[in-house]
């Protein structure tokens, strides 16, 4: 008999469908005449709490068991909500895994974990703490979850050690993430007196986010002057911005530029036209898929993947949690049977053999999202599951439609003598072709009728201008960033305004080294916790830095913990490197351990002025009577503030102020006193301690030194 251990009892389902035959339903399993097939609940284990290696330490946490480096890792059952003991659904289920493994008749165990680090080493951990005795291990990858390709994938598993270095890139993230977020949790919390969870990759995201806020919050629009023209000639209008640019002071140097060009005078140089093709965008990883869906209809990176999720689950998609945008040469054949599926819906398809689509040097371990043979009917999905199925369905029809976007691309150039040389160029879509099923949102752009010689009637002049702030990440601007940290921000902005044949070669390259911030199949998570931790908020697509997050990363900075994209990306590497066998398991986690080391070599001495137990109220708790208005005064997310805001009045008072939480209890005395005790643990700007009251004056709170 063959066992085959699926990582959820919904692949279980799908492994059994794709055996066929007769399989009969016990508590935990189906067995048939060939094989048995279980499940995990995903992770039935986790790595034990530092208390496991430090025998008599109670549960309180303390500076004294920290830095904690186990020599070896231990695993333990995962624990119930309430921590209390082992959960006894994923106990029961062990126990079931246990019994199979050891069956008499069992000679075969194939691991049907996810086909990803983290699902080969699920089911790895529960065969490894199982299994009494030695047995032919296989695995089965999966790369979509439809009856006949599981049927074809059980007759060409490999060896379960064909994929020792997937595990071993597993089983060392699991180990340095928990080296990170527990030694590192733990010591900030006790140093700022404040729950900070530190974690390798959700501080480098939680710091991009903050520092672009504090750009744009501490951005100073500066004033400057460009020379620009808008006359007509032949009866249209014709606009030409020149790209020299003059500070705030140099108004009379625009002027002279400006009169040097209208008295060159301006000249069409060539006028060019031709037909050309406009190619559709590459098939979807999962982030630029959740970037459109999160563009589009303002869907969560974490909505989402549950629902591309469920779609793979069902069947109906690919693999979810690739970081390709291109499909193996190997699946030219599946390709031609789904294209040949499609056609029969009536969808204009063909297969077109294109290094643009097909390309294995841009795949690490899994291709494109695509739909697989199986098409829902309408009724079958939900209104966003229909979103996010037609998204991918779409970009596949158009990626293999067999008529092009055919475009009519004209340029003309304009010269002001030898001074600068002006470029218009226009589109107009002659055949829609695959822009009819997917979708391309740039507008036709005509130029101006001109031919070469025509003289353009111009009239520069002094144009005042404002430097403007970065923009805050958005759902797409954040994932691209994410992908790759160390791409020049211009060239990524210019790819966004882009589709079809952009040179994606420096993406992948980082991608294959480990240099992104987390990977496709952890970032929705991470980014869910910061949301949870109140560092980060999203509001539509736009991520904005929270006053948890502005703490969280000052004081991660005062306890010289630099979970920056350089540190997160060095561990990235090591992590790659473990995959290509190039380094073992032990030796990345001695890279983490030296950097955590050092966090605590240089702030062991650290003393940082610790609030404690700080009570802040409860939200919408009444406070006192505003000093203004007379209205109440309630507990708001982050102020105590006037309930008269609608009505103009302005008086508020920020719950954490300077870094420092403020008490509802001296908010109330601040409101019927006038002042607030004496308050240690101010931070400045600067980063220096002090101490003050806060007082009425003019009806706002400000800071008083008096004694």
């Amino acid at each position: 008999m063959v066992l085959i251990i699926a990582e959820k009892p919904s692949l279980a389902r799908n492994i059994v469908a794709g055996i066929g035959g007769k399989m009969d339903k016990k508590d935990g399993y189906f067995i048939g005449e060939e094989y048995i097939v279980s499940w995990a609940f995903g992770h039935l284990f986790s790595l034990a709490d530092i208390e496991a290696y430090q025998p008599g330490a109670s549960g309180k946490w303390s500076l004294d068991r920290l830095p904690c480096f186990p020599e070896k890792f231990r695993f333990e059952l995962r624990k119930s909500a309430d921590k209390k003991g082992v959960d006894s659904g994923v106990k029961k289920q062990f126990k079931i895994l246990e019994s199979l493994c050891n069956r008499d008749d069992v000679d075969t165990i194939v691991n049907a974990g996810d086909a990803d680090r983290e699902g080969e080493i699920i089911v790895r951990l529960c065969v490894e703490n199982a299994l009494k005795s030695n047995k032919a291990q296989k695995r089965l990858w999966l790369p979509d979850q439809t009856p006949e390709t599981v049927a074809k994938a059980l007759t060409e598993m490999k060896d379960e050690s064909e994929y020792d270095n997937l595990a071993g890139e597993g089983y060392a993230r699991t180990y340095i993430d928990w080296l990170y977020g527990v030694n590192l949790t733990r010591y900030a919390t006790i140093k700022t007196g404040k729950l900070l969870r530190v974690g390798r990759v959700i501080a480098p995201i939680v710091r991009a986010i903050y520092d672009r806020d504090m750009e744009i919050r501490n951005f100073t629009p500066e004033k400057y002057f460009v020379i620009s023209s808008a006359e007509e000639t032949n009866g249209e209008k014709v606009e030409l911005l020149s790209k020299q640019k003059f500070t705030k002071d140099e108004f009379s140097k625009a002027e002279e530029s400006a009169k040097l060009y209208n008295d060159t005078g301006a000249v069409v140089t060539s006028v060019t036209s031709k037909k050309d093709n406009i190619f559709p965008g590459k098939l979807y990883s999962l982030s630029t898929l959740q970037n459109v869906l999160g563009e589009k209809y303002k869907m969560s990176m974490t909505d989402s993947l549950k629902i591309i999720q469920k779609l793979y689950e069902e069947g109906y998609l690919t693999y979810p949690r690739t970081n390709s945008e291109y499909l193996a040469t190997a699946e030219k054949d599946k390709m031609r049977s789904i294209i040949s599926n499609i056609s029969k819906l009536g969808y204009p398809v063909r297969f077109k053999d294109s290094k643009a689509i097909f390309d294995d040097s841009k795949i690490e371990a899994h291709s494109a999202l695509t739909p697989t043979y199986k098409i829902p009917s309408k009724d079958k999905l939900s209104p966003d599951e229909s979103k996010v199925y037609s998204t991918v369905f779409r970009r596949f029809v158009a990626v293999f439609c067999s008529e092009d976007c055919v475009a009519q691309k004209s340029e003309i150039k304009i010269k002001v003598g030898e001074l600068e040389e002006f470029s218009l160029k226009g589109t107009v879509i002659l055949e829609k072709g695959w822009t009819k099923y997917d979708d391309y949102t740039k507008k036709d752009k005509i130029l101006p009728n001109l031919v070469v010689g025509d003289k353009v009637n111009i009239n520069f002049a002094p144009q005042e201008k404002q430097t403007t702030p970065p923009k805050h990440y958005t759902i797409t601007t954040l994932n691209n960033y994410l992908k790759n940290p160390f791409k020049d921000d211009k060239a990524r902005a210019k790819e966004l305004e882009e589709s079809g044949d952009i040179d994606d070669a420096d993406d992948y390259k980082a991608i294959f080294e480990g240099l992104e911030l987390g990977t496709e199949a952890t970032r929705s998570g991470i980014i869910d916790n910061a949301k949870k931790s109140g560092y980060i908020e999203l509001k539509k697509d736009v991520y904005t830095i929270l006053p948890g997050g502005e703490h969280f990363i000052e004081s991660l900075g005062r306890l010289s913990i630099s979970m920056d994209k350089y540190k997160t990306s060095e561990l990235g590497k090591a992590l790659k490197k473990v995959y290509r066998g190039e380094m073992t398991v032990d030796e990345s986690v001695k890279l983490a351990e030296a950097e955590i080391s050092e966090v605590f070599k240089k702030g062991r001495d650290t003393e940082i002025p610790r609030v404690v137990g700080v009570d802040t109220g409860k939200y919408g708790e009444i406070v006192g009577e505003c000093p203004v208005c007379k209205k109440n005064v309630v507990r708001g997310k982050y102020n105590y503030g006037c309930i008269g805001f609608e009505d103009g009045c302005k008086f508020r008072v920020g719950i954490n102020i300077c870094k420092r939480d403020i008490p509802i209890s001296e908010v109330r005395a601040l409101l019927t006193e006038g002042k607030t005790a004496s308050l240690g643990g101010f931070i400045s700007k600067n980063g220096k301690y002090f101490e003050a009251r806060l007082v009425l004056k003019d009806g706002n709170a400000v800071f008083s030194f008096e004694k």
